[in-house]
C-alpha cells in the first residue's frame, strides 16, 4: 500500500465510523483495510484531498469446502470507505476502478466468479452508483437486539413440540437442511455442488456429536407434528459466532444460522415457536445481539424476520458472474 494512503487510511476510517455511527449505532468501527489482490484504488476530490479508499480482496474456495455451496468459487469483494456526507459520485468513480481493475484479472472472467459490495443497509447515499454498476442486494445480514426486561417465556404452535436434537437425528436434520439449500437457489444465493450433501452431513455430524460432549446443551432445535420432523433451527452461541461478531457494535453476539419449516406447515407458527424458544434462551443469557443472513429477494424472509424483531444491518450487493459489473 502507497505511504500517501496508508497515512490516510486512518483518518479516513474515523470519517467514515462516525458517517456509519450516525446512519446506524448497530454498525462497528471500520476495520483495518485488508490486503488486497492489487494496489488500493483511490478516488480524489476535488480539493485535492482523497474522497474514497477501496481494497478488492479475491477469495477461491477450493471443492472440498462447504463455504462453495454458499456462493461462487472465485470470489471478488469491494471494502471501500467513503468518508464524506455526500458520496455517491465517489461510491460512483470507486465501482469504475474496480471494474476496470477485474477486467485485468484472468481468475474474474469466469463463470463461477462473483464481484459484491457489502454495504450498510441504512446507507442509502450510494444505493444509485451500485444499481447503476449492474450489481442487486442478494444477501441481507439482520439483527435483533436484546430487549429491556425480563425475557417472556416462549410460545408454543399448536400440536407441535419443540426439542433439542441430538445425534440420533443426524438423518432428519441433513434432510430438512438439504431441502432449505435447494429452496434458496430459488432466489440465486446458495451453488448445488457434487459435494454439498456429503459436506452438509460432515457439518450437521461434527455439530452435533460437540452439542452430545458440551454437557449435553445442542443449539439445534427440531419441531415434531406426531414425531416427525417438520422444523428446523440451528443457532451459534457467542463462543462460536466470532467469524461474524466484527459485523456490529454490540456485544455479545450470537448467530442464528438455519431456520427451515416445511412447505405445508408455513403459517401455522412452527416458525415463529422455534425463533422464541432461541430468544428466550439468548436473552436469558444476556447475549447483546443475535445476526443473521436471509435473502433479499425471498418474499417470504423479511416480513418473517422483521416480525421476530430483526431488522436489516448489512446488505451485500452482488454481480454474478463477476464480468456482469458495469
Amino acid at each position: 500500500m502507497p505511504w500517501v494512503v496508508r497515512e490516510a487510511v486512518r483518518d479516513i476510517n474515523r470519517a467514515v465510523g462516525r458517517r456509519w455511527h450516525a446512519i446506524d449505532p448497530l454498525l462497528p468501527d471500520p476495520s483495518a483495510l485488508p490486503a488486497g489482490c492489487g494496489e488500493p484504488l483511490v478516488v480524489n476530490g476535488e480539493n485535492g484531498r482523497i474522497a474514497g479508499l477501496g481494497v478488492c480482496v479475491h477469495q477461491h474456495v477450493p471443492p472440498q469446502s462447504l463455504n462453495q455451496t454458499w456462493g461462487a468459487a472465485d470470489r471478488f469483494t469491494l471494502v471501500p470507505r467513503l468518508p464524506g456526507q455526500d458520496i455517491a459520485v465517489a461510491a460512483g468513480q470507486l465501482l469504475v476502478q474496480w471494474r476496470d481493475h477485474l477486467a485485468g484479472i484472468g481468475a474474474a472472467r469466469g463463470p463461477d466468479t462473483s464481484a459484491s459490495v457489502v454495504w450498510p443497509s441504512l446507507d442509502i447515499g450510494g444505493v444509485g452508483a451500485l444499481l447503476r454498476h449492474g450489481l442487486q442486494p442478494l444477501t441481507v445480514i439482520a439483527a435483533r437486539t436484546r430487549p429491556n426486561g425480563p425475557p417472556p417465556a416462549p410460545r408454543r404452535a399448536y400440536g407441535v413440540t419443540i426439542r433439542e436434537a441430538g445425534p440420533a437425528d443426524e438423518e432428519q436434520i441433513l434432510d430438512l437442511e438439504l431441502r432449505l439449500i435447494r429452496y434458496d437457489m430459488h432466489f440465486g444465493g446458495p451453488v448445488w455442488r457434487q459435494a454439498t450433501a456429503r459436506l452438509v452431513r460432515e457439518e450437521i455430524h461434527g455439530s452435533l456429536e460437540r452439542g452430545a460432549l458440551d454437557h449435553g446443551v445442542s443449539w439445534t432445535w427440531l419441531a415434531e407434528r406426531n414425531g416427525r420432523a417438520v422444523g428446523l433451527l440451528v443457532a451459534q452461541p457467542p463462543q462460536d459466532a466470532g467469524w461474524i461478531a466484527g459485523m456490529t457494535s454490540r456485544s455479545p453476539a450470537a448467530y442464528l444460522q438455519t431456520m427451515f419449516v416445511e412447505g405445508q406447515e408455513r403459517g401455522t407458527g412452527i416458525g415463529a415457536a422455534l425463533v422464541r424458544n432461541l430468544h428466550a434462551r439468548l436473552d436469558g443469557m444476556g447475549v447483546a445481539v443475535t445476526l443473521l443472513h436471509h435473502s433479499q429477494v425471498n418474499p417470504l424472509s423479511a416480513p418473517f424476520w422483521y416480525r421476530m424483531g430483526y431488522r436489516p444491518l448489512w446488505t451485500s450487493w452482488e454481480a454474478r458472474p463477476a464480468s456482469a459489473l458495469r
